[in-house]
């Protein structure tokens, strides 16, 4: 009973008007900035490459802070999530996914922008920003109380998407793939998370500078293995998600059938959940980089989108379709383990290990964001209870059900994105200025 009133609110939550919103916003930007989200894609990855150094004010390198919100994107999306998302709404699903990115790339660009902008230095002297300070500092006084929403929202939406999700589906394959006792993996999961928590920032910059790159390679490596043997598969496999994407699918093996309603939400959702374009969270990382642009900071945030969904998600999703176990009786992590075992020696275990240092790093990333919109609400004296409660909560995500975790997260997700949006409507004139100034002058 509780899953359905769940499952009725994340409808309405992430009904036509959400659809409409995130991808409207993305596309507004896109045609303000002229499309320099897809148009400096080569000099993005040049900016990356150098942005190991500092090269302004800020707490952290520009490459690092990418990695810090990379951590908290790359996780269990771009494996349960694109699973979920294809189990439901079919191949089209896939698809859906890719335009939204193709849009939030502008949208994370955005975020970014104004992030580190309207930044400011709390009482440690750390640079910190994100949607409740360019709501604040770019809107004024009169929308505190919208600030105020994406904060507190933000807070809660941590210990669905960054933490329970995370411990549960962690938790979930190392069970099915090496018999370890879920609660077993729930306290180590806890232990190593407080362990890098206590050195803050930095510590979780750190961590994720040399895990993120590492993990990333490990596993798009083995995807695209799995796509070459299948390589006579993909043009099918191909014109199936798009066909997908604007017709119905039948039901057929393990699969129910979907309509094409249900493959945009599901695809445009998931798509979300794993880039997290729109929510508000990764600009929160952004703010910290030592910078003297905001536009440039931008042009590598936008990175974050394109190699979570355009890269990594694509090719669990292909890996999915030209295997054919999207038509299975597998669910979730299964699912894309099913497809890894078609070609892989131990397919299944290279999916679970990388589920698990994906989910790590996104529970420590997500655990920066909660604490710097606590940090907003009530001070710098509430960041170490919330790292306390942040440990304690994780243990929890074992004993609920996988479809009862992704429908809380789903519902926190899009309430956080609503104030966000909102915000960047109302600045998209200002990103497109600094845009202007930086490329067009």
């Amino acid at each position: 009973m509780f899953a359905e009133w769940l499952g009725l609110i994340s409808g309405y939550v992430w009904g036509p008007v959400m659809l409409g919103l995130i991808l409207g916003v993305g596309l507004l930007l896109t045609l303000r900035i002229r499309f320099v989200s897809l148009r400096k894609i080569p000099y993005a990855f040049a900016q990356l490459l150098s942005g190991r150094r500092k090269v302004g004010a800020g707490s952290i390198a520009p490459f690092n802070a990418l990695m810090l919100s990379l951590s908290a994107t790359i996780g269990t999306g771009n494996i349960v999530g694109v699973a979920t998302a294809i189990g439901i709404g079919g191949p089209g699903a896939l698809f859906w996914m890719w335009c939204s990115a193709l849009l939030g790339m502008a949208t994370k660009y955005g975020e970014a922008v104004c992030a580190v902008h309207f930044r400011e230095q709390n009482e440690k002297g750390e640079y910190v920003g994100g949607p409740m300070y360019y709501i604040k500092n770019g809107l004024g006084k009169s929308w505190m109380p919208l600030a105020t929403a994406f904060a507190f929202f933000g807070a809660i939406a941590g210990f669905g998407i960054g933490n329970m999700v995370q411990a549960n589906s962690v938790a979930d394959a190392l069970h099915n793939s090496f018999a370890i006792p879920q609660w077993l993996t729930a306290l180590v999961l806890a232990a190593l998370v407080l362990m890098v928590l206590i050195g803050g920032v930095r510590r979780i910059a750190e961590v994720a500078k040399h895990l993120v790159p590492l993990m990333a390679f490990l596993y798009v490596t083995a995807g695209l293995l799995v796509i070459v043997v299948n390589i006579e598969a993909l043009p099918a496999a191909v014109m199936l998600v798009v066909k997908s994407a604007f017709s119905p699918v039948a039901a057929q093996g393990g699969f129910a059938g979907a309509a094409v309603v249900l493959a945009i939400r599901m695809g445009v959702a998931r798509g979300v959940f794993s880039n997290e374009a729109g929510l508000g969270s990764a600009p929160i990382a952004h703010a910290a980089a030592a910078t003297d642009s905001a536009v440039r900071q931008g042009t590598v945030a936008m990175l974050g989108t394109f190699i979570d969904t355009l890269i990594i998600c694509s090719i669990t999703g292909l890996a999915i379709v030209v295997t054919g176990s999207w038509t299975g009786d597998h669910q979730g992590a299964a699912m894309s383990q099913a497809a890894f075992n078609t070609v892989l020696p131990f397919g299944d275990k290279i999916v679970s290990l990388s589920l698990v240092v994906f989910a790590f790093t996104t529970i420590l990333g997500w655990s920066y964001y909660g604490e710097r919109c606590v940090e907003f609400l009530l001070g710098k004296d509430s960041i170490l209870p919330f790292r306390l409660v942040w440990v304690a909560v994780l243990p929890l995500g074992i004993f609920f059900s996988l479809k009862t975790v992704w429908l809380i997260a789903d519902i926190m997700n899009g309430l956080m994105a609503i104030p966000n949006l909102i915000a960047l409507i109302l600045l998209s004139g200002l990103i497109a200025k600094l845009t202007r100034d930086y490329y067009f002058k």
